[in-house]
């Protein structure tokens, strides 16, 4: 079964362009097409938008005009989430993919995982100041595959270990082995995106994806369940700045002797138990302890669950949010050219002016595309990426609910 909103590139070829807007109205975000999860995403690409060009101020729930902080680290905890949504919609839906169709299952997601990687090796080379998560992405497609056949409460229980033994685990191991470093090391342990972490977020959003997520009342259960760990984790890190606990995992003095005499002083001076206790309580964004992993990964479950539940009534007022998180990986690199274009390569800007001007850039380009070409320009080269390594013709069930993070 196909999810795609629009009709097949053929017949919307031969639709006529003054009726392609209307045709869109009608049909885009309506089922088996989940209107609410592309919602989410297009609220994580303007987040994430947010916390790379906004001024914001630091966060007091007493302030509303200091909200606006809240899109530093949520938004892209989001769209990891959101993101492992789209992995279970494209392997099964709510039923786990059969052993036969694993091969093809593996070929498609590596080849994905292999054009993501690609761009965002391409918008590093913008020389941007930006922590492009892109290639973090294009990683999780390869990483998952282990997972592809386990059922919701296995990726549940896998993303609660994760979230709880991840962060302490790696802050002692950096400890006892003197913060190592290294482009493998940097990149998947220790990074602004540590891959060990993060896939407990891919995990649980791929559970929510094998749950139903279209159903009221698997929305209504997410709402519930990511409020409570929004609390639990936000509690907790609460805790460890009123007990003042270390939140960051730095890098120690160094060795000051040589030898097993040097590295039992460096090992006294990073105090292994006290980094354990760091990771675990550390909540400030992109920190990657326990606490930020829970609360932001509890809030960013609460905001997929009042997008669906809000997609429904408020379809309408909705659809241009939805146009753009049907394309976030256009979307999402459009926002970065457009820093250069306007910085420079190597320059940067911020200001809430030009945040505002991007959002309003993105909804009005990814509606117009959407509504008269249909899927992202990005979106078909991963599917036509997905295909090639295949090298069968695109099944219904892997790419039918596009949803590429």
């Amino acid at each position: 079964m196909t999810t795609t909103e629009l009709p097949p590139a053929p017949e919307r070829a031969r639709t006529p362009i003054a009726l392609r807007p209307l045709r869109w109205l009608r049909g885009f975000g309506r089922p088996p097409r989940i209107l609410g999860l592309d919602v989410a995403r297009g609220l994580a690409i303007l987040g994430m938008a947010g916390a790379h060009i906004g001024e914001t101020e630091a966060f007091d729930w007493t302030d509303p005009t200091t909200w606006t902080d809240l899109v530093h680290g949520r938004s892209s905890i989001l769209f990891a989430v959101l993101a492992g949504v789209s992995i279970a919609l494209m392997t099964g839906r709510s039923t786990v993919p059969e052993r036969e169709r694993l091969p093809d299952i593996r070929l498609r997601l590596v080849g994905r995982g292999a054009v993501i990687f690609a761009i965002g090796l391409a918008l590093e080379m913008l020389n941007t100041p930006i922590a492009v998560i892109l290639t973090l992405y294009g990683l999780i497609y390869v990483a998952v595959i282990p997972f592809l056949r386990w059922r919701p409460w296995q990726l549940l229980l896998g993303a609660g270990v994760l979230a709880l033994a991840g962060p302490p685990l790696l802050a002692f191991l950096a400890a006892v082995t003197l913060h190592p470093y290294g482009a493998g090391i940097g990149f998947v342990l220790y990074g602004s995106y540590p891959l060990t972490v993060w896939m407990a977020l891919v995990l649980g959003g791929m559970a929510l994806g094998r749950l139903h997520p279209e159903r009221i009342r698997t929305a209504v259960i997410a709402l519930g369940v990511g409020m409570g760990l929004a609390v639990a984790g936000y509690g907790l890190g609460a805790v460890g700045q009123a007990l003042g606990a270390s939140v960051a995992l730095e890098r120690g003095s160094g060795v000051m002797k040589s030898g097993w005499e040097g590295y039992a002083q460096a090992l006294a001076q990073d105090d292994p138990l006290r980094a354990v206790i760091g990771a675990l309580l550390a909540v400030d964004p992109h920190s990657g302890g326990t606490a930020e992993v829970i609360g932001s990964g509890g809030f960013a479950l609460a905001v997929i669950a009042l997008c669906l539940l809000l997609s429904r009534p408020l379809r309408w007022p909705l659809l241009p949010l939805g146009a753009l998180g049907s394309m976030p990986l256009s979307a999402y690199s459009l926002h970065v050219v457009s820093i250069m274009m306007v910085a420079g390569p190597g320059g940067f800007s911020t200001s809430n002016s030009f945040w505002g001007l991007t959002a309003i850039g993105l909804l009005l380009v990814t509606t117009l595309w959407s509504m008269f070409l249909g899927r992202g320009p990005l979106e078909r080269l991963l599917g036509r990426g997905a295909a090639a390594m295949a090298a069968i013709p695109t099944s219904p069930v892997i790419t039918g609910h596009r949803l590429e993070s």
